[in-house]
């Protein structure tokens, strides 16, 4: 992985999440070429530095989309606002103290992201999916070029630990309704504006706000019921499979970086040269209301586990990781594709070092994570598109 921060994986990683997300080298580079004496320290003070920076180059790009917008050049301004965007959403993103200051900047990075999209004319709805007497925001992207009378299948897309929906849109996820696909980005409790605009915090039964997305496209006439999957990543590698374990209207998972244990996992961060993409204390502790001290989120974080019910997976699984990745080694997913018993079909396709992809979700090379993924997808759900002519897979049945 391309690392400008050879002293800090947590910044060369934001890094690397900004050009997946489509930034320019040159404007990210104008934002860290001034940290690179900080980079060591790893502090609430050197991350406010990182906010400073990030948030200064995402308002300078923002300017340059309102003169392109004022002066009339539609795509232009398009691509600066989604540009924007990026740099202050991973401004907010990377800073673990939250303050009025972050948090203005995030709804900044906000009405960037909805601009650039609206300008660009893709077909994005901003919706909220109604969840427990409140709502999860989301993006819901509809299938490309569907036969008319036809109903597409549709992906759900979780977030991880410390993403959103708008990293995730940017994080060419949009390419899949090329593939056919639908796909429905959701902010669901503790992450993005579910957390910071709704203060809904994570639990670990996910199936609750998958079960309510599935309520809300079972509702819509252009998605086919009977063909709806998950997908997450990072720390979605729990959400999807946990999900799918106790719903079964899922008819398709995708892991897009196993989780297999966090309790576990977390006890291994804390080993000397053990990588760290946040403050994970005073992120998970955000994440999910902990307030108790360390006690209480260790407690909590040993709730995050797949060992007892990863064999009520019953849809087709794919297991997508890094041979290299540095924050969940190999064998998370290695148990979890192994745990996965009673799944109609699984699968586990580890990125290698020559190939690229081998980081944690491919972040040193994305598309090599997404082409693989959205292919497994179109051919499991039988959508008949260029280059899928597989049979579909059987999703009733089990293998053991």
């Amino acid at each position: 992985m391309f690392e400008y921060f050879p002293d800090n994986y947590s910044w060369s990683l934001s890094v690397m999440i900004a050009l997946a997300m489509g930034g320019e080298i040159d404007e990210i580079d104008r934002a860290c070429r001034g940290l690179r004496s900080r980079a060591a320290a790893r502090d609430a003070e050197a991350d406010l530095a990182w906010f400073d920076a990030w948030a200064a180059e995402g308002t300078r790009v923002r300017a340059l989309a309102d003169a392109d917008h004022d002066a009339g050049r539609r795509w232009a301004a398009a691509r600066k606002y989604l540009r924007a965007a990026t740099y202050l959403l991973l401004a907010e993103r990377q800073t673990s103290v939250k303050s009025e200051r972050t948090l203005e900047v995030y709804r900044q990075g906000l009405e960037c992201f909805r601009r650039g999209v609206e300008l660009d004319d893709r077909p994005v709805e901003f919706v909220d999916v109604p969840y427990d007497g409140a709502a999860l925001p989301a993006l819901f992207l509809p299938a490309a070029d569907v036969a008319p009378g036809t109903r597409p299948p549709c992906m759900i897309h979780f977030d991880g630990l410390d993403v959103m929906k708008e990293i995730i849109y940017l994080m060419h996820v949009s390419e899949l309704p090329r593939y056919g696909v639908s796909v429905l980005i959701c902010d669901h409790p503790g992450v993005g504006e579910a957390l910071r605009l709704r203060d809904l915090r994570m639990t670990p039964d996910v199936e609750r706000p998958a079960a309510a997305c599935i309520d809300w496209l079972e509702e819509r006439g252009d998605v086919d019921p009977d063909r709806i999957g998950i997908m997450a990543l990072s720390l979605g590698g729990y959400y999807a499979p946990r999900a799918a374990a106790f719903e079964p209207r899922l008819k398709a998972c995708v892991v897009w970086g196993a989780i297999w244990d966090m309790g576990r996992l977390y006890e291994l961060t804390k080993q000397p040269g053990f990588a760290r993409s946040v403050d994970l204390e005073r992120t998970f502790s955000q994440v999910m209301g902990v307030d108790g001290g360390q006690e209480e989120l260790e407690r909590r974080l040993a709730e995050l586990t797949l060992e007892p019910i990863i064999d009520r997976v019953r849809c087709p699984l794919l297991v997508v990781h890094g041979e290299n990745d540095r924050q969940a080694p190999l064998w998370t997913a290695e148990h979890t594709h192994a745990g996965a018993v009673n799944s109609a079909a699984r699968e586990l396709r580890v990125l290698t070092k020559a190939e690229g992809g081998a980081e944690h979700c491919q972040l040193d090379n994305v598309t090599m994570g997404t082409d693989y993924m959205f292919d497994w997808i179109a051919r499991t759900f039988g959508v008949d598109y260029a280059g899928s002519p597989a049979a579909p897979v059987d999703m009733a049945a089990g293998s053991g």
